[in-house]
């Protein structure tokens, strides 16, 4: 079976000090093995993080990583220097990156194959924006973001990076994927690595984001093809976010 994960993505949010209690929050709860953890703070605030989690069972990730080793590349972070904070995980692809930094499927797929060369897993970031949905362009966009990646994974296992299924029009809105909706996304990417890749498919996890909450955390975990979630707002509240993960814990 899938072991659930629930990673939180603080985004462009917080402090050190508000870092530093929202970790140590988090690390008091004592998530069991049943439920991987994973928070991906703000640059700055990485070590903050990292320190605070060291030794616990909540695991550390960023938000954003470039698909080169060093270089002249100004304001930008190495995967190796993210393994070198104590990272273990990083999103990739992120529909924020995609449309305020113009990050393309090609990008992306660099992105991936570097983070997994620097020994990170990638979490690879999918989903439709609303007026792809209402154009029944959902399957079509989210297979060119998978298949841009497949066409750089080489020799990598798919089982070996994270895949979460985010509609942009359920993030930070409100609105949210009825389980039913989730579950059918979810199986099409199953299914599609399947017909890429046949024996990595069932070994993914897939998650799902978009307005997660402790109130609907359970319907949504408990579809067949997910396996836990990227959460956004509801991240940046221990108790919420710790409720979300508990709930990640299949029965």
């Amino acid at each position: 079976m899938r072991a659930p994960i629930v990673a939180g993505n603080w985004k462009m949010f917080g402090s050190v000090a508000m870092a530093k209690n929202l970790a140590e929050a988090l690390v008091a709860e004592q998530f069991s093995g049943d439920v991987d953890v994973v928070v991906c703070p703000p640059f700055p605030y990485i070590t903050t993080v990292a320190n605070a989690v060291q030794g616990s069972t909540v695991g550390l990730g960023a938000q954003n990583v470039y698909p080169e080793s060093e270089g002249a590349y100004t304001g930008e972070v190495a995967p190796a220097m993210l393994k070198d904070c104590g990272c273990s995980h990083v999103i990739v692809g992120h529909s924020e990156r995609r449309a305020l930094f113009a990050e393309t499927n090609e990008m992306v797929g660099r992105k991936v194959i570097a983070a997994l060369n620097a020994g990170l897993t990638p979490i690879l970031c999918v989903g439709e924006t609303a007026e792809q949905r209402k154009r029944d362009e959902t399957f079509k966009v989210i297979d060119a973001m998978i298949q841009a990646v497949n066409a750089q994974l080489g020799g990598r296992n798919w089982s070996d990076l994270i895949v979460a299924y985010e509609p942009v029009w359920a993030i930070g809105t409100g609105l949210t994927a009825s389980p039913e909706q989730a579950q059918e996304v979810h199986r099409h990417i199953r299914d599609l690595i399947r017909s890429e890749r046949l024996d990595e498919a069932d070994a993914v996890r897939i998650l799902y984001g978009g307005s997660v909450k402790p109130g609907n955390a359970k319907d949504l975990f408990g579809q067949p093809d997910i396996d836990g979630g990227l959460i956004g707002g509801a991240s940046l509240k221990a108790d919420d976010f710790a409720a979300i993960c508990h709930a990640a814990v299949k029965v």
